[in-house]
């Protein structure tokens, strides 16, 4: 994970600092990989990346859309 990635926080982050996530989407990849990491460790946060389709079905399940 070399390339700079653009992070940004959920629409449902807030201003008191409550457990949320931060998701890019690298340009190189043409948004094929999602990278997740927690936003109040922001830079230092461990990271892991999933494919879109899998962070597509996760959200649609969290959603209660699945």
């Amino acid at each position: 994970m070399s390339e700079t990635l653009a992070w940004f926080k959920s629409s449902y982050s807030d201003s008191q600092g409550g457990a949320c996530l931060e998701v890019a989407h690298p340009s190189s990849e043409s948004r094929r990989t999602v990278h997740v990491r927690d936003s109040k460790l922001g830079a230092r946060s461990p990271r892991f990346a999933v494919p879109a389709d899998a962070w597509n079905a996760f959200l649609a399940y969290a959603s209660g859309e699945a």
